[in-house]
């Protein structure tokens, strides 16, 4: 079996369980035949000659901040054919103060709607809502979702501001209760992919803690995402 490199960036807040996180997916990779590196800050981006052997970026690094070099080589490397993917706010919350970035994945999280006011305790179940993640019909032949069908959670339900430069795989759609302001339901992208020169990129909202990303079907979706980024 050829030998593949992943590299893994990890970090941010420590709510998203970064470690754990990536933790549960890296023997997946190794079983797979992928070397991989673990790197706590975005800095390896900018090391070009390294980013070139690089099949799949496994990314989970919530907000933080990344410098232009940084996401330049990230950008290039990608645009070059390595891999990018994660989930959650690893990937669609990272690097808030860089638009380019934005543009680069294609989706960005708005917030996630929580418990009615009356109910929150101010813990992170405050943001724990029971919603369904739908397949679209793209799904049924994708080798990312094929045979998974719609599925429930209780969780952050992301809503996303996206483009349509984007290719869904599932939705999730924002009720309308009556504490909140909107009038309307309101649906986002749940998985997407996103085709980016010679690379790949994979989304997959759901993904908040361990508990969400061992739930089978989150698993299945996000250890298919990133074979199917890699290079």
């Amino acid at each position: 079996m050829t030998t593949k490199n992943a590299l893994v960036v990890r970090g941010g807040w420590d709510g998203h369980q970064p470690i754990q996180a990536t933790e549960l997916f890296i023997p997946h990779l190794e079983a797979h035949g992928y070397e991989v590196r673990i790197e706590e800050s975005p800095k390896v981006y900018a090391d070009a000659e390294y980013m070139a052997t690089v099949d799949l970026v496994m990314q989970c690094m919530t907000m933080s901040t990344i410098e232009k070099d940084e996401f330049e080589g990230l950008r290039t490397a990608v645009e070059n054919g390595t891999g990018l993917a994660g989930w959650h706010g690893g990937i669609a919350d990272s690097y808030r103060n860089t638009s380019d970035y934005l543009h680069l994945i294609g989706g960005q999280f708005a917030c996630h709607p929580g418990r009615h006011p009356d109910e929150r305790t101010g813990e992170q179940s405050d943001n724990y809502v029971p919603y369904t993640v739908t397949m679209l019909p793209a799904a049924a032949n994708h080798p990312i979702t094929e045979g998974i069908g719609d599925f429930d959670l209780v969780t952050e339900q992301y809503w996303v501001l996206a483009d349509d430069y984007i290719d869904v795989l599932a939705t999730t759609t924002q009720k309308v209760r009556a504490w909140d302001p909107w009038h309307r339901e309101v649906t986002s992208p749940a998985i997407w992919t996103r085709e980016w020169g010679a690379g790949r990129i994979f989304v997959c909202t759901p993904g908040h803690r361990v508990e969400v990303l061992e739930d089978p079907n989150v698993r299945t979706i996000i250890e298919r995402g990133l074979l199917w980024a890699s290079r």
